[in-house]
């Protein structure tokens, strides 16, 4: 059985404790799709680890590193347990090396919550083992498919390849007292989910030029590229149609689409 590859908004940190009605759908798609049991691990790729060059974590142990401020003490008091896996982080630097895109070791890396708040609703038992991928400074969308493509391989042995970000995010643009969606938010979220059912590869690389408010809600984009990561896990957009099931569209203080999807 092929696991699914999967992009996932995770918000806010607030969404580990006001998880609405994305977390319970996120653990739902996990329990039906990809069961804690029948998965090898989970590989990440979250914008809140940028790095110079490409990354994996290797410690076998990672903590849960709270790395955001200001927030509500219940947050800070979370924890997420999951192993990591120097095995599999291996298989990841050999699959990298072999297309050519070389990744470091780095052993001393933690959870940052891009990885751990959507774990916490996908896997709330922390059972499944977690590497983490760092998302490269200034990286392509080509060439995050092209990563993703490269641990594709992987997916056939029961890792699940999730690209962690935001559907759209400009924090400045919250509405902190909630309200409906802002019309902006909907219109760019809904082009990427026409081009995404119609499997426009080449669309979805042009969304700066081509998606409307792009500049709006992301004023800068580490937080929508790690879906080029899932695209490619899953060879999205190539000659075959992949089928694309959207597990959440909900939207969060307004402006904050939790949009959720696998492949």
């Amino acid at each position: 059985m092929t696991t699914p590859a999967l992009f996932v908004s995770h918000g806010s940190p607030n969404f580990a404790i006001e998880s609405g009605s994305s977390g319970p759908a996120l653990t739902a798609w996990a329990q039906a799709n990809a069961p804690a049991q029948s998965l090898k691990g989970v590989v990440l790729m979250s914008p809140h680890w940028m790095s110079t060059g490409l990354a994996v974590m290797t410690q076998p142990a990672p903590p849960t590193w709270h790395d955001f401020g200001g927030f509500p003490p219940a947050l800070y008091a979370l924890q997420y347990p999951a192993p990591g896996s120097p095995e599999l982080a291996q298989e990841l630097l050999d699959l990298l090396a072999a297309a050519g895109l070389p990744a470091q070791p780095d052993a001393q890396r933690p959870f940052d919550h891009g990885a751990w708040v959507p774990m916490m609703h996908l896997y709330p038992q922390a059972n499944v083992p977690l590497v983490q991928i760092s998302l490269p400074a200034n990286a392509t969308p080509a060439q995050l498919y092209a990563i993703g493509e490269a641990l594709s391989p992987l997916r056939e042995q029961g890792v699940l390849l999730v690209g962690s970000g935001s559907m759209t995010h400009n924090l400045s643009d919250i509405r902190r007292e909630g309200g409906p969606a802002a019309p902006h938010v909907l219109a760019f979220s809904a082009w990427i989910e026409a081009q995404m059912k119609a499997g426009d590869l080449q669309a979805m690389l042009d969304y700066r030029v081509r998606a409307p408010e792009s500049a709006r809600v992301h004023p800068t984009d580490e937080h929508f590229v790690t879906i080029y990561f899932a695209l490619g896990a899953a060879h999205w957009g190539q000659t075959s149609q992949v089928p694309v099931n959207y597990i959440t569209r909900e939207v969060m203080l307004g402006t904050l689409s939790m949009d959720a999807f696998s492949l």
